[in-house]
């Protein structure tokens, strides 16, 4: 009776009951810490966050993940959970990322990425291009500079940008392809130095956000998704070189 009571109060008061989660791309990890201070200072609602690869939280998201909102590293992953009627609208691009090479090192970073056929790079750290769509990109860059077949045998595949990132702190790769949005993190800008790798050579990374139906929290995740198209919100998502 008591927790009936306390929950009938704490919906006639309007407090949020728990907090919304949100799926997020590891690519926005660093962004979507501000984003959340940020939108729970405007409305007074709690975020957590689940961070993963686009694929693999597509996955779970499939398979009955109790996620509010998905914020994906593409446009795809949210397209087909709405073609499959698991979303509560159509996908909106909140942002578009681009691609850096980062090194812990010292070795000479140049927008050719000759750095790459350097001997002593013996391991170059790039997110799994079947789940990450970073990953994809950075194929496809490699590709498109005629690179991966020579680079090919010293790729380090990570589930998703958080563990390349690993890699390259930690040293298990001399460098990486990663998100510009990780090495503008102000805990990670004075770490190694890096390069822009715009494109050409890859399409311009349309970072995707979508309701999902099984939200029980409806309101407050479609007041999270407007906050993404305010000023405050692009204020911080070009800080982190969105």
């Amino acid at each position: 009776m008591k927790k009936i009571f306390f929950l009938l109060l704490l919906w006639s008061s309007g407090v949020q009951a728990q907090p919304l989660r949100v799926a997020v791309a590891a690519n926005a990890q660093f962004v979507m810490e501000s984003l959340r201070v940020a939108f729970q200072k405007q409305t007074g609602i709690s975020i957590e966050t689940v961070i993963s690869s686009s694929g693999k939280l597509t996955t779970q998201i499939q398979q009955g993940a109790p996620y509010d909102v998905f914020l994906s590293a593409d446009m795809d992953y949210p397209r087909a959970l709405y073609q499959q009627k698991l979303t509560a609208g159509a996908p909106v691009v909140y942002a578009y990322g681009s691609l850096v090479l980062w090194t812990l090192g010292t070795f000479p970073l140049t927008a050719d990425l000759s750095v790459l056929k350097n001997p002593a790079v013996r391991h170059i750290a790039i997110a799994n291009p079947a789940t990450a769509p970073y990953g994809e990109a950075a194929v496809s860059l490699l590709t498109h500079r005629k690179l991966l077949g020579a680079v090919q045998p010293r790729l380090v595949y990570g589930e998703s940008i958080s563990q390349v990132n690993q890699y390259i702190l930690s040293g298990a790769a001399e460098v990486g392809i990663t998100a510009k949005s990780v090495v503008l993190d102000p805990g990670l800008e004075q770490r190694g130095h890096w390069i822009d790798l715009p494109p050409p050579g890859y399409a311009p990374i349309a970072q995707g956000v979508v309701v999902l139906k099984r939200t029980s929290q409806a309101k407050a995740a479609t007041q999270f998704v407007q906050f993404l198209q305010t000023a405050a919100a692009r204020r911080i998502l070009q800080q982190f070189g969105y």
